[in-house]
């Protein structure tokens, strides 16, 4: 563990790089939301995928995309990572796997595991995948009534189980999305994992956006953060490879305990995002307005995008809010994530002061 005045001086300076970053920044992370169709209908859904049907770019347009960001940005540190929806239910998923690796780029997916068949995960290695994260979200029956998914769960880990046969990858990581009603269940599901050869499972809470506005009750009380937050930190003193994910700042006490890394919303910063339809976008976590959509690629080069857009995202949201002007953790949350920033009101939907520190 880090003494507090060693983590305030890290994320001082953390503090200085995001000025900088502010005006230079610096992709390193491009998401490819292949389709929103998915076969599973989560209740905590940023995206409220599923039945959903909509324009998706073509082959040849990916292709174009694809090549414009090598010829602009090269290859070298950049991740696409690939997502949807269930992006495997993409028709032409691996003729647009195999020009991104063809072209050079490291990639890693997003996936609820259900349809990694053995031949599934034998070509995912062929084209080139890295690292994959596959949700499990409870023990079975939890699970499978969480993701509205009868027989999901045992898909999910078979997929895995796949996926571990063929061998080989960067990482293989589970990701836990914890409400109020599997709380409860984070030590049988260590139980479960530990026994598996992943590399690393991500514990994270579930976030009062999309679907998940709809069901207050799974939502976690601040007993619950708590809860959450010191199993992981135990576990990772244990030396055991479970972490949190991006999201929020968690004060001294948490920070660089439950994570390798400071908060730091990497939104527009290191992150871009392109929708099914061709839209480009910050995170695709971040409610989708109007106003936050910075250009199609259909029209327009994704290069003069992000280096001429994407100013609502390279400022800090802690300057909108009443709520955060006067807080001396300002300087290090910024008003918190922009995916779970409400733009209506102006205030972080999540705010650890008074849960945490």
């Amino acid at each position: 563990m880090l003494d507090v005045s060693t983590k305030l001086s890290n994320m001082d300076t953390l503090a200085e790089y995001r000025r900088e970053l502010k005006r230079k920044p610096q992709l390193r992370n491009l998401f490819l939301e292949l389709t929103l169709r998915c076969n599973e209908r989560c209740l905590h859904c940023g995206s409220s995928c599923g039945d959903v049907s909509s324009e998706e770019l073509s082959v040849v347009e990916y292709d174009r995309l694809l090549r414009e960001v090598r010829e602009d940005f090269g290859v070298q540190k950049k991740m696409l990572c690939i997502t949807g929806g269930e992006p495997l239910l993409r028709r032409e998923f691996f003729e647009i796997m195999e020009i991104a690796y063809g072209l050079g780029f490291s990639w890693g997916m997003t996936s609820n595991g259900t349809l990694i068949t053995p031949e599934v995960a034998r070509d995912l290695k062929r084209m080139g995948m890295r690292t994959i994260s596959v949700s499990i979200d409870g023990l079975e029956q939890t699970n499978d009534a969480f993701r509205r998914t009868p027989g999901g769960y045992r898909r999910a880990m078979e997929g895995i189980e796949n996926l571990l046969s063929v061998g080989g990858w960067r990482s293989v990581q589970v990701t836990t999305v914890v409400t109020h009603e599997n709380i409860s269940q984070l030590d049988d599901l260590f139980y479960i994992f530990d026994k598996m050869d992943i590399d690393s499972w991500r514990v994270i809470n579930i976030e009062p956006i999309g679907r998940a506005k709809q069901h207050p009750e799974l939502l976690l009380t601040p007993d619950d953060y708590r809860t959450m937050f010191e199993f992981i930190r135990q576990k990772r003193i244990a030396g055991q490879p479970v972490c949190y994910g991006c999201s929020h700042y968690l004060g001294t006490e948490y920070e660089r305990e439950v994570r390798d890394w400071y908060f730091l919303c990497t939104a527009g910063l290191y992150t871009a995002s392109i929708m099914a339809n061709g839209d480009i976008t910050a995170c695709l976590d971040i409610e989708r307005r109007p106003e936050f959509v910075q250009g199609n690629i259909r029209r327009d080069r994704f290069s003069k995008v992000w280096y001429e857009g994407f100013k609502e995202f390279r400022c800090e949201l802690s300057e909108r809010s009443e709520q955060c002007r006067g807080c001396k953790d300002a300087k290090y949350c910024r008003g918190d994530a922009f995916h779970s920033y409400s733009f209506d009101e102006n205030r972080p939907e999540v705010c650890f002061k008074g849960i945490l520190f």
